[in-house]
């Protein structure tokens, strides 16, 4: 549906698809998704010229999705310490231990500007198969003594489109430096050690994301490498980058 429309609206017009539930939905690498009411579920299309910050590195465009999927709810007044994270290029995390959510990017180039369809879902309500964002609210009411109150699916994807848009703001003006801080504060990785390639393969420290939205490795003897995000995929229950 938004593929056929997007390309009919002014560019400075916005565009978004929002799902009850999802019966063919696409992962990375072909993967399918099935999504049960719950769930906060849409594909967005935004308009990036490719003559700016942003358009010079569109593969930052996930991770800045991800981030504004976190901040939806951790920019809300007492909801600050609720343990929802990114992992590293398009997961949402509960602390380091399980997806809550992902994001999928694609981009047509037409003429000078990017026409970019990006799909974001996440679990706001369901307790099965693993956790949801409710759940660990209702858990930080119990461990803290708070009285926070459940968050619903359209507010949720009402916050992150409006954190989207200013996070592309700060990262049209000022390139990478004016997000990064943001991003940092709120991934899993910072300091972790990882395999790379297999479980028997070199060891190798996460250092952080380069200019260009690529996961940085330290691998001993060698400095410092990017790590392509189309190409490897971050394997958190074996704690390895493995080729796709």
């Amino acid at each position: 549906l938004i593929g056929r429309l997007m390309f009919e609206l002014p560019e400075e017009m916005g565009l978004i698809a929002i799902a009850v539930r999802q019966t063919q939905g696409k992962g990375r690498g072909g993967n399918v998704w099935l999504s049960p009411v719950g769930c906060a579920l849409s594909t967005l299309h935004i308009a990036i010229p490719l003559h700016s910050n942003l358009g010079q590195r569109i593969p930052f465009i996930q991770h800045l999705v991800s981030l504004a999927v976190v901040e939806s709810v951790r920019s809300i007044p007492g909801y600050e310490d609720i343990d929802l994270r990114v992992k590293w290029p398009n997961d949402i995390y509960y602390s380091d231990l399980m997806k809550l959510g992902g994001v999928l990017v694609n981009s047509t180039l037409v003429e000078s500007t990017f026409h970019i369809l990006i799909g974001f879902g996440f679990n706001v309500n369901n307790s099965n198969p693993t956790i949801c964002i409710n759940d660990l609210i209702t858990k930080f009411n119990k461990e803290e003594g708070t009285n926070l109150k459940p968050l619903t699916v359209d507010c949720l994807i009402a916050r992150t489109v409006t954190v989207l848009e200013r996070l592309i703001d700060i990262f049209q003006e000022k390139g990478p430096n004016g997000v990064l801080p943001r991003y940092y504060k709120y991934w899993v990785h910072s300091g972790k050690q990882v395999r790379l390639c297999s479980e028997e393969g070199p060891l190798a420290w996460i250092v952080g994301i380069d200019d260009y939205g690529y996961l940085q490795v330290h691998e001993e003897g060698k400095g410092v490498e990017s790590v392509h995000p189309d190409g490897n995929s971050f394997d958190m229950l074996r704690n390895l980058i493995v080729p796709k």
